[in-house]
């Protein structure tokens, strides 16, 4: 078999069999497929794509190409959460809590920053101790004491991924579907779950920018994860704004745990309750309906609360920052109000411009190299369909010495459009694919 062979055959648009797909990603995986023969394999998929046959067994291979996690000795149905990433997005740090706490096991793995999104492993070590490198041991543990543990992604985690992925990014190859679906999906066969709720975000804040791209790749997904015998649910989800009012790594653990206490944004919390309900009917706790009202009584009893201060303390983490997380948590006290420059209701927010915003204050990272300042973020003040007043605070930026104040107040203001009159609201959930 030589690679020509496979480039031509999807370049005229043929289907590809197992053994060719192997061919390409084990080849290029050891160093036998040369760079430029990939990437003329990855242009030919973004313009024949691939049929759901073919991303199955893309992915399969993929998630094949390294370790795979065995979560079968952890008692109960193991179901994950995955978020294609958006602007204020730490639904983890809540969705998990609340799950755990109703008996559905949650062994996660999570990533770091990437773009203009915010990642959940990032987030939590911004609580002073809190340990996202567990022993396969401890992670185990943990799950088999208290029903929850979320690490960062093992080095040699779907190294097939890693190393093609890196080679879409610099040849535009990126946003295909059927390369991004088996990109997410390989990684989550290798996490070992039984099923998934995948919370596909919509709008000017993800990557997915129109309900049609977010819908197709759902479906892609959820195809993906029935075709090798997994329960899963896709549920689409509006960032046409940022998701609740924090963005930066403390400010949105502060958030989540205002969440926990019940005194989150509406719709952070409907969100998180939406995820909830999902993982536990999947994981056979009862209709959906019923899922969500338990969900909803696992945030007013504090039961959830109790479950996120004890996840803290046994990933090394003060469990003291549930009580007082503007005293534990490093927060800036240098904050600058950003007004408005005209008046009306707010009609439209550039979602993506506010996380690249947050990014040049010190909240994310340019390089996978640069380090990241938990301290700093933004905390949006008025959202959509909001009356605004010229000179009225919008937003509130927390800063730090080394914070591009300029280029962010830049794109904060080029963030904001307004109208004289009030736009219709949508709402946090866009649909469900299953």
């Amino acid at each position: 078999m030589r690679a020509y062979d496979v480039i031509l055959k999807k370049r005229n648009g043929g289907k590809l069999t197992k053994e060719e797909i192997e061919y390409m990603v084990n080849g290029y995986v050891r160093g036998e497929v040369p760079d430029y023969q990939m990437a003329a394999f990855l242009m030919a998929v973004y313009f024949k794509h691939m049929d759901a046959e073919e991303r199955a067994t893309l992915t399969e291979v993929m998630a094949n190409s390294g370790d795979r996690v065995d979560l079968s000795s952890i008692p109960g149905i193991k179901i994950d959460k995955h978020s294609t990433g958006g602007v204020g997005d730490k639904t983890t740090l809540v969705v998990g809590p609340i799950v755990a706490s109703l008996g559905v096991p949650v062994a996660k793995m999570s990533g770091r920053a990437l773009g203009h999104t915010g990642g959940t492993i990032d987030k939590l070590e911004s609580i002073p101790g809190f340990r996202t490198s567990l022993s396969e041991e401890e992670f185990f543990e943990n799950v088999r004491k208290i029903g929850i543990a979320v690490v960062g992604q093992t080095a040699n985690l779907v190294p097939a991924d890693k190393k093609i992925y890196a080679l879409r990014d610099a040849t535009a190859t990126v946003d295909e579907v059927s390369l991004i679906a088996s990109s997410i999906m390989s990684k989550k066969l290798a996490g070992g779950a039984d099923g998934y709720v995948l919370d596909v975000k919509v709008g000017s804040g993800a990557f997915m920018k129109t309900l049609e791209q977010a819908t197709e790749l759902a479906q892609a997904m959820v195809g993906i994860a029935k075709s090798h015998g997994k329960k899963a649910v896709a549920v689409l989800t509006n960032m046409d704004v940022p998701l609740g009012k924090m963005v930066g790594n403390s400010l949105e653990v502060f958030e989540a745990i205002e969440t926990l206490k019940s005194k989150g944004p509406e719709d952070f919390t409907l969100l998180c309750l939406n995820l909830s309900a999902w993982m536990c009917h999947l994981a056979e706790k009862g209709t959906f309906e019923e899922c969500f009202k338990m969900a909803e009584e696992s945030l007013k009893s504090g039961k959830a609360l109790e479950k996120f201060r004890e996840f803290v303390k046994y990933q090394g983490g003060n469990p003291e920052v549930v009580d007082r997380p503007t005293e534990i948590l490093p927060m800036t006290d240098n904050i600058i109000e950003f007004t408005s420059e005209q008046e009306g209701y707010i009609t439209t927010i550039d979602t993506e411009k506010i996380g690249i915003a947050s990014n040049y204050l010190g909240a994310g990272r340019k390089t996978k190299e640069d380090t990241i300042d938990y301290r700093v973020g933004i905390e949006i003040l008025k959202k959509l369909g909001d009356y605004v007043k010229k000179g009225e605070p919008i937003a509130k930026m927390y800063i730090s010495e080394k914070s591009d104040l300029k280029e962010a107040k830049k794109l904060l203001a080029e963030s904001y459009k307004f109208s004289t009159e009030r736009p219709e609201p949508k709402p946090i959930v866009l649909g469900i694919v299953k």
